[in-house]
């Protein structure tokens, strides 16, 4: 009786089989002669019965060929076992190849394969390497749009000559500086730091013709990013992402960002607050921030009903942003607050970049920042946000309808440890790198088109171009997102 063989044993004895030499096709009209299991020996034989084919030698023995293996399997790029012997379309030793290919031509179509896979494995490396300029470009230190000092005092309630929505909003203003902890402990913090981890992923790409979904979100770029701060409106933040980093900061003086792509430059207008300090880190300055807000109404967010605050930049402000071909018209600032706890919830800001290239075309950016704050926790007395989500869209749109695109991207991130008033902090920490260059770049610089200028920057262009083509086509990698398109 027949012994039963286990799964990976019959496995492997398959496996033997077909890279044995010694297997001869099921469907061969001839016996093979006998032969060595050597891989070299059945080389030899190999060729021995191909030249005597070729030498007219008739019978079953004439025209022995190397069947052509098939295509490359999966992602391995592995080849199925090569099987010698007859050709199963001839009579034994007819002239016909058939399908079959001659020996050698095996091993050059497997070279031939290699050879054709390692530009598309360089090209998605172009690719991850271009996905992480965008995601740290436009997500890694926007800043808020006007400038404000955490010093100043929030303005005084007041109802006599003010309009509704200013006072109502000084009223929300007054509760969450309340909820956060109070004026009187907010106001006896100096210095600030937070230590946190994040991931960034391009969720979603939009064309004039199709749509292009991330479909394997455990593909996202992980790092952290420190965050420090000092009196008065002095901060920095390092993030490492995907084995690159953008660092940025603030001496009180100026705004300065370094990207290994575009080295150190100063930021366009006046010195403004970072963002990420906005996202339930700093509700001193988020206070500062909607002081001159107004209240526009209420919204259910998550299920929790909000105020809605909006902030809008005042024009001197986008002006002095604005440089050359890039005009900011306007920049937006939403935030709501929850009804039931006082404290902000979620925060949304749009700011739209008008780019008149060199051939006379208008191109507009319209980049939007959806942010929602979780886990309020108290440090020290302060309610901090230990968690957030943000998606980002960045639109592009012209005169050409073709031209329109979508950029989706997302960041996760949770807060590890946040202190206060650190002992041995001082402005040092806040000073601007040394090779710091003169000249400023505005928030188009990031833009993945050729509409920035000619800069250090068309390279991101190219790049990002090259992967909307590779997206549309469909180009990608096992190793890379999984992505889903809708037409």
């Amino acid at each position: 009786m027949e012994k039963k063989q286990g799964f990976f044993s019959a496995l492997r004895d398959e496996v033997v089989r077909g890279l044995s030499p010694s297997r001869s096709r099921a469907r061969s009209r001839s016996v093979s002669p006998a032969r060595s299991n050597s891989p070299m020996s059945a080389l030899t034989w190999g060729r021995k019965n191909l030249a005597g084919g070729a030498g007219g030698g008739g019978g079953a023995g004439g025209g022995y060929y190397l069947a052509q293996p098939e295509q490359l399997i999966g992602r391995s790029g592995s080849l199925r076992p090569v099987m010698e012997g007859p050709d199963p379309d001839e009579g034994g030793g007819g002239s016909t190849i058939g399908e079959s290919k001659r020996l050698g031509s095996g091993l050059g179509h497997w070279v031939k394969g290699q050879l054709s896979r390692a530009p598309s494995v360089a090209a998605t490396a172009a690719y991850r390497r271009n996905d992480l300029r965008l995601l740290l470009g436009v997500m890694g230190a926007p800043l808020a749009p006007i400038h404000v000092s955490s010093s100043d005092p929030l303005p005084h309630l007041s109802i006599k000559n003010t309009p509704i929505e200013t006072s109502s909003a000084q009223y929300i203003l007054q509760q969450f500086t309340a909820a956060s902890g109070g004026q009187k402990l907010q106001n006896s913090i100096k210095n600030a730091y937070a230590m946190g981890k994040l991931k960034m992923i391009t969720s979603e790409l939009e064309t004039a013709t199709r749509t292009v979904r991330n479909r394997n979100p455990s593909k996202a770029e992980t790092g952290g990013f420190v965050l420090w701060q000092m009196n008065p409106d002095m901060w920095y933040v390092e993030l490492a992402v995907g084995g690159s980093k953008v660092r940025a900061g603030c001496n009180g003086k100026l705004v300065w960002r370094h990207t290994p792509w575009l080295g150190s430059h100063t930021a366009k207008g006046p010195v403004r607050p970072l963002r990420r300090g906005l996202q339930g880190l700093d509700p001193r300055t988020t206070a500062a921030m909607f002081a001159e807000a107004k209240c526009i109404g209420e919204k259910k967010v998550n299920g929790e009903d909000c105020f809605i605050l909006k902030l809008c930049t005042d024009p001197e402000t986008l002006k002095a942003r604005s440089e050359g071909p890039a005009e900011i018209i306007r920049h937006v600032l939403f935030g709501y607050f929850s009804q039931k706890t006082g404290l902000l919830v979620h925060i949304e800001d749009s700011h739209l970049t008008r780019i008149q290239s060199n051939g006379g075309e208008t191109v507009f950016w319209e980049t939007t920042y959806n942010s929602s704050l979780d886990d309020y926790r108290q440090v020290e007395g302060i309610m901090i946000a230990h968690s957030g989500h943000s998606v980002v869209t960045l639109f592009r749109f012209g005169e050409v309808a073709m031209s329109h695109t979508r950029t989706k991207m997302e960041e996760s991130w949770t807060i590890e440890e946040v202190a206060f008033n650190v002992p041995g902090l001082s402005l040092d920490c806040f000073i601007p790198p040394a090779d710091l260059k003169s000249g400023s770049l505005n928030e188009s610089c990031e833009y993945p088109q050729e509409e920035r200028g000619k800069n250090n920057a068309l390279a991101l262009s190219a790049a990002h171009r090259a992967k909307v083509a590779a997206l549309e086509n469909g180009s990608f990698e096992d190793h890379r997102p999984v992505w889903h398109t809708d037409v």
